[in-house]
């Protein structure tokens, strides 16, 4: 009887030891530095814009672009919120709808990414000094409502900064998560991780995480936040196949959001995939939206 007990808390050992090696290295993917997509600018899309620097709200350099609508008055003006693990440049192909459609336009890196500073990522979490310190900018120039077009982390950012500052007044969540640990547990998933010990690895992850930043992380998941975004409009896209967060936790984040709110799910679309299997309908969404609630 005491050998099986060894054994069995042996095997115990050397399964914790192998999930909490590997989640320390997931931990520090995580929250590593991220490195900018390809290049470019928006004078590659035929785009009159300035280079703009500004600090968030805790004094982080960041760096982006203001795209100004192509009239005046304008429509109002949109920040983009870039996601996670790489920069705001391939986010420039939405630029020129907006700019047509008598936009202005706001793109910066967040803190970790691309070109502005900062050597860790939080997913969310401090980002929302992110989008505070973008507001904080436009404000300075006279704009003082805005509208916030977030991808996958990015809209994890507007979901949970929107009931922080009235000065946003509509925002559009594309493949935004609920919550951190469960998108980090698909993702696992997703990279042949054992299922049944996915859960396990989420919590432990963004737990680790989050004492390597010396932060709560889950305090910033949109579940949490989603509810107080009213009487402000929300938005929510959402691919059917998307691997990393399911139908159901975009379909909890709609129930839980008040009105004004909106919810469309597209059954083949990948994550962050929508626009490619709808561009059209896609692009009409998104800007009558605005239309409707900027």
């Amino acid at each position: 009887m005491g050998l099986i007990l060894l054994i069995v808390l042996l095997i115990l050992l050397i399964v914790g030891s192998v999930v909490l090696g590997v989640g320390l290295y997931g931990a520090n993917e995580l929250v590593r530095r991220r490195t900018p997509n390809v290049r470019t600018d928006p004078a590659d899309y035929g785009l009159a814009y300035e280079n703009v620097e500004f600090t968030a709200r805790d004094g982080t350099g960041l760096r982006g672009w203001f795209i100004p609508a192509n009239r005046a008055p304008t429509k109002g003006t949109v920040i983009f919120c870039h996601g996670h693990a790489g920069s705001m440049d391939p986010d420039i192909q939405y630029a020129p709808w907006f700019h047509q459609a008598g936009y202005n336009v706001l793109m910066f890196d967040f803190r970790g990414h691309g070109r502005s500073d900062g050597q860790r990522v939080s997913m969310g979490f401090l980002e929302r000094l992110d989008l505070l310190g973008a507001v904080d900018y436009l404000r300075g120039r006279g704009i003082e409502r805005v509208g916030v077009l977030g991808f996958s982390m990015g809209g994890v950012v507007a979901m949970s900064t929107a009931p922080h500052c009235e000065a946003i007044a509509a925002v559009v969540s594309d493949g935004g998560f609920a919550r951190l640990e469960r998108a980090v547990a698909a993702g696992a998933r997703e990279r042949g991780f054992p299922a049944f010990l996915t859960p396990f690895f989420g919590r432990v992850v963004v737990w680790l995480a989050g004492l390597r930043l010396g932060l709560r992380l889950a305090e910033a998941d949109p579940v949490r936040w989603v509810d107080k975004i009213a009487p402000r409009a929300l938005f929510i896209i959402h691919g059917g196949r998307d691997p990393y967060v399911s139908v159901e936790e975009a379909r909890k984040l709609y129930q839980r959001a008040g009105e004004p709110k909106e919810l469309w799910i597209v059954p083949e679309a990948p994550h962050r995939q929508v626009d490619v299997h709808c561009p059209q309908e896609y692009r009409q969404r998104v800007l009558g939206f605005f239309d409707r609630w900027l």
